[in-house]
């Protein structure tokens, strides 16, 4: 199996190449829109993983014709802001699944058809909202080129409250043992 990443985040694709590639999945990657729909004619990949917001385009331009290049390629849509109104648009665009990231590694194998959904763990379904807040916050960070006080505007917060946050970096999420 081999797939192509669209995603402006080049950390974020990379980690999630690597991850991929230890279940045996070829995976090139695409930083914008224009370089996504070459690497696709040149070799059509078997399923794209497209992010919704990719700097000043969007990943729903992206659907159609990379459904146009291979009828039967796994199309999900990956964002950060994930709503109802996108997901509804996106699945009448052609993409095949919807998630919200950062979405877990299983919950993409699972919407690949890869993995089961029988073997997926309970933590797995739902990100914990202390990693979802620093998702978030890392997102107005990176926006803002980490300017703390128009981060913190942003997220219509005060900046000493910001501060704070940032020093609360959540750690690894812990696992409930029944």
């Amino acid at each position: 199996m081999n797939g192509l990443l669209i995603d402006d985040d080049e950390l974020y694709a990379r980690t999630l190449q690597r991850s991929l590639a230890r279940r045996g999945i070829d995976t090139r990657i695409a930083l914008n829109a224009s370089e996504a729909l070459e690497l696709a004619r040149q070799q059509p990949p078997d399923f794209a993983l497209v992010d919704l917001k990719l700097g000043e385009s969007s990943g729903l331009q992206l659907i159609e014709p990379l459904r146009e290049l291979r009828e039967d390629m796994r199309i999900l849509l990956v964002t950060g802001y994930a709503s109802v109104a996108t997901a509804v648009e996106s699945i009448k665009r052609g993409a095949d699944d919807y998630l919200p990231k950062p979405a877990s590694l299983t919950s993409i194998l699972r919407a690949l058809g890869v993995e089961k959904s029988e073997a997926a763990e309970p933590e797995d379904t739902m990100t914990p909202l202390h990693r979802l807040e620093w998702e978030h916050i890392q997102q107005a960070l990176a926006e803002t080129d980490g300017n703390i006080s128009a981060a913190a505007r942003l997220l219509g917060m005060h900046r000493r409250s910001l501060q704070r946050k940032l020093l609360k970096r959540p750690g690894p999420e812990r696992r409930n043992i029944d």
